[in-house]
């Protein structure tokens, strides 16, 4: 049989999307998925868990004007419809109806232009490892002798367990946690560095954390996992907290402390692919074997569905294209999506300064100011927004409603390397939660003015002359 132009191995977020990249240039595609396509954002992370937070939204808003009873088993049904919904436009039919031959089985290299699925052999000119990533289990003794929860199987719950233990205040955790508790469970994270969400902005992450603790969200913060014990209740947690110990009890124990690349089992090391945690590759997204090429999670550094979509495209048209592009991290952005939101684009203070020293500004917008914030009562918000000494952005920080939204035209600015000033010229509907940012652009857009050599000078010049008539 004649070799596929490209084979794409997993069909997530970045190897659906390499795969498509490739047909659109009317190549001749095989996708291997060892599961069911749409990899961990249909199944177990973005689209299950935003239904999650959606419903549970509704049911803290219905909390406040009756009392309700949950059934946590309907709604993780509900949940569940929602990722076969989502499913239905990536199904084996629907790939096979784009062009692309579809395998169901786990891949194995054989050779840099062979691999073995189950007992068959396939042959490809170029190849994508689009893998992904599963939960990272850390080696807590006695973790591997309880039924622990991750994000896999989490949604594949027959009901909510009463409460429940969150090890790990990163995004999953954090979106988990809030979810959970506002559908009835008595939920305790527990983190081991000093704050949650440790490597955004100090202030967002304690907002956000103090936000849920007045919802009822236990935190442990600073405090260390150091073993499981199953108990006839449930679980057993011991932590050790600086020099004192301690102990905490559920029902169930929820695993949320990072991702762990899926590399085992394909023999890519014996195909001379190299491998340190993650697929090593290079600015064009190719790894040490010239003809394969990682997307993803699998590759990293950022483990974002949206990054990968942003890789796998890359990573497909330098497989079957003659010029190769290199991939940009330097317009990176995210969202979490706990309530309120928190979303970045960008370095933090503290980044910004270490690369550019005291020259940049930093600007604070508070909803307090905005009307649309006004006409919802408890709505917060904080804009926190870096840019250079002529007004570029460095960096911004959002949180509050529609964090996730609002970010995108920072980060459009900041993308084309516009200056946030400009926006201020652009007409924003009333009243709206995007309006804060052209409130926020004409701070910039006047200091813009004020920090010109030429009016700084005069500014100057009028300041001595002033002080010399006095």
């Amino acid at each position: 049989m004649k070799p596929y132009d490209l084979i794409v191995i997993g069909s997530g977020a970045g190897g659906l999307t390499a795969a498509f990249t490739a047909l659109g240039f009317g190549k001749r595609v095989l996708i291997v998925e060892k599961d069911r396509p749409g990899g961990e954002c249909t199944w177990s992370g973005c689209v299950p868990s935003k239904a999650l937070i959606n419903q549970a939204k509704e049911v803290h808003i219905a909390r406040k004007f009756a009392t309700i009873t949950v059934d946590s088993g309907a709604i993780l049904e509900r949940v569940r419809a929602v990722s076969e919904h989502v499913y239905e436009e990536e199904t084996p039919e629907v790939l096979q109806k784009a062009g692309a031959d579809y395998v169901n089985g786990f891949a194995r290299f054989i050779s840099p232009t062979r691999i073995e699925v189950g007992d068959k052999t396939y042959e490809g000119k170029k190849f994508v490892l689009a893998t992904g990533s599963s939960p990272f289990v850390p080696p807590i003794p006695g973790l591997d002798q309880v039924d622990y929860l991750t994000n896999e199987n989490f949604f594949q719950q027959a009901t909510l367990p009463e409460t429940v233990i969150v090890l790990g205040g990163g995004p999953i955790g954090m979106e988990l946690a809030q979810a959970m508790h506002r559908l009835g469970v008595q939920v305790t994270l527990v983190e081991m560095m000093p704050e949650i969400l440790s490597r955004e902005e100090p202030e967002f992450s304690a907002l956000i954390r103090q936000r849920l603790a007045a919802e009822g969200v236990r935190f442990e913060v600073g405090t260390k996992a150091v073993g499981v014990e199953k108990t006839s209740a449930g679980v057993r947690l011991n932590t050790e907290k600086g020099s004192e110990t301690g102990t905490l009890e559920a029902d169930n124990l929820l695993v949320a402390i990072g991702r762990a690349p899926n590399v085992n089992g394909m023999g890519l090391e014996d195909i001379g692919v190299d491998v340190d945690k993650g697929v090593k590759v290079n600015q064009h997204l190719q790894t040490s074997v010239k003809n394969i090429y990682a997307c993803g999670d699998v590759a990293g550094p950022y483990l974002l569905s949206h990054m990968a979509n942003f890789q796998g495209k890359i990573a497909a048209m330098n497989a079957i294209l003659p010029i190769n592009r290199s991939v940009d991290y330097s317009h990176v952005a995210w969202a979490t999506f706990t309530d309120p939101e928190f979303a970045r684009a960008g370095l933090t203070e503290q980044e910004a300064r270490e690369l550019h020293g005291d020259s940049i500004r930093v600007y604070r917008y508070d909803f307090a100011k905005l009307d649309r914030a006004k006409t919802k009562a408890g709505d917060v918000g904080l804009i926190k927004l870096i840019v250079s000494r002529r007004g570029k952005v460095l960096g911004a920080h959002i949180i509050g409603e529609r964090a996730g939204e609002l970010i995108a035209e920072v980060q459009v600015m900041k993308t084309l390397n516009l200056n946030f000033g400009k926006l201020q010229k652009v007409i924003h509907p009333y009243p709206t939660y995007a309006d804060s940012l052209r409130q926020l652009s004409q701070q910039v857009f006047l200091d813009n003015i004020l920090k010109h050599p030429v009016v700084s000078f005069f500014r100057s010049f009028g300041k001595a002359e002033k002080q010399t008539s006095e």
